[in-house]
């Protein structure tokens, strides 16, 4: 008995994908739910689970554009179990030692390379480069969240492996010449000496841009020529909400299991200001503006693949845990690759937070159709008059960023002051007054 796989569908607009990389391998029995796949779409990457337990064997491969709906796998039922579960023990008991670990990434006499309990844990992407190049994970050095491993990190190990494994080439006469002759310099327009550290052939390599980061190009770009930009800034004393947020945190994180962040006191304090600035809100259709009486709040999340922005529907009616709870439960998918692309779209204001990577000062793009969008940043110690007294207090500078054709310089400073004032005293931001 066979199951077709098939590629589901992942929002309303889209119509096909491209399927990047299979997460399991041809022959190999998988359980119902286990992720399959990975589909790209010009909203978001996602990760196709299996329809049911079986053994896969795959019609379409990697980096093929798939049409919603087409067959890309199917799932022999009742087949091969016995012999999957056989290979599978195998793999676990050769990877107890260093050598069975090397080489179960590597792969032998060029059978299908097993993953070690070790690599499991990377992601799909990463995992592939790894098994594909022969690489030991304790080789590797993660520069991501918590020292995780990310695909600039492997590929970064790549091309050091590649430039340590290459023979010996010789460049044409002409050009060794010199260079012989200097011990690898060459001689400079100045008449110094200049080292080349990397041979002229791997000086740049190119790769193809994902769906995903092409939509986001072409947004922006859009964003640019057809918003009238204008970015107006202030600075907030954060002081009263760090005092709420250390004085309540582990209450609150006890009662909610959620920690508070600073997160959902913006996305709060927006939806007050938004209500009284509509035209911040609002959005232009052709020769008609478009004011929704509604506040779905888009949140910036910084992913290996780009930046995505999950909304948080009817924010205005979202407590500060389900604010909490929402904001950690979308980004984890969404770097997790499990987000719809509904969940990405029909925002109608956004915030970013620049801030968490130490941006001090930004001027964020509006995210098309939307007409603004508020950059929050680092909390700095600076010294700032306070009833004509010189005090240290925790600052951060705030942007917004909007559509001039829409929004004027007024609406736009006086929608960043009210957030300002119900910042500083979060009081007036939670009696909404």
């Amino acid at each position: 008995m066979k199951e077709d796989v098939l590629v589901p569908s992942v929002g309303e607009s889209i119509t096909s994908g491209i399927l990047t990389s299979w997460i399991k391998k041809e022959g190999q029995q998988v359980e119902e739910g286990e992720d399959l796949f990975e589909l790209e779409t010009d909203k978001a990457t996602v990760a196709v689970p299996a329809p049911a337990d079986g053994t896969l064997h795959i019609l379409i491969e990697e980096g093929q554009e798939v049409e919603i709906g087409q067959v890309v796998a199917e799932l022999s039922i009742g087949e091969g179990s016995a012999a999957a579960s056989t290979d599978a023990a195998a793999t676990v008991g050769a990877a107890k030692s260093p050598a069975a670990v090397s080489k179960a990434v590597s792969g032998a006499e060029g059978a299908p390379a097993a993953i070690p309990a070790a690599v499991e844990d990377l992601s799909p992407a990463v995992r592939r480069i790894v098994k594909e190049q022969g690489l030991s994970i304790s080789d590797l050095r993660g520069t991501g969240p918590k020292g995780r491993i990310t695909k600039e990190d492997v590929l970064r190990a790549v091309e050091l492996k590649q430039r340590v494994d290459a023979p010996p080439t010789s460049a044409p006469a002409a050009a060794s010449a010199p260079a012989a002759a200097m011990g690898g310099r060459t001689q400079s327009s100045t008449g110094g000496e200049r080292r080349t550290a990397v041979p002229a052939s791997e000086r740049q390599s190119r790769v193809p841009m994902s769906r995903l980061r092409q939509t986001i190009a072409s947004r922006l770009v859009q964003a640019r020529h057809e918003i009238a930009l204008l970015t107006t800034f202030n600075e907030i004393n954060m002081e009263q909400v760090m005092d709420l947020r250390n004085r309540y945190g582990e209450q609150f994180e006890r009662k909610h299991g959620v920690r508070l962040g600073f997160m959902s006191f913006f996305v709060k304090a927006c939806c007050q200001a938004l209500e009284r600035f509509p035209e911040v809100n609002a959005m232009i259709d052709g020769q008609e503006i478009v004011y929704n009486n509604f506040y779905d709040i888009g949140v910036a999340v910084s992913t290996e693949r780009g930046l995505l922005v999950p909304v948080l529907r009817d924010a205005e009616a979202m407590s500060f845990a389900e604010i909490e709870k929402s904001i950690l439960d979308l980004a984890t998918r969404a770097r997790e690759k499990k987000i719809a692309p509904d969940e990405l779209a029909g925002g109608t204001f956004t915030i970013t937070n620049g801030g968490v990577f130490g941006s001090l000062l930004s001027t964020p793009l509006p995210n098309y159709p939307q007409t603004a969008i508020l950059g929050m940043h680092a909390i700095q110690k600076r010294p700032i008059a306070v009833d004509d007294q010189v005090v240290i207090k925790p600052m951060m500078y705030v942007a917004l960023s909007y559509d001039h054709r829409l929004i004027d310089g007024r609406e736009a400073v006086q929608f960043l002051v009210a957030i300002k004032i119900l910042i500083e005293d979060p009081q007036t931001l939670l009696l909404d007054v």
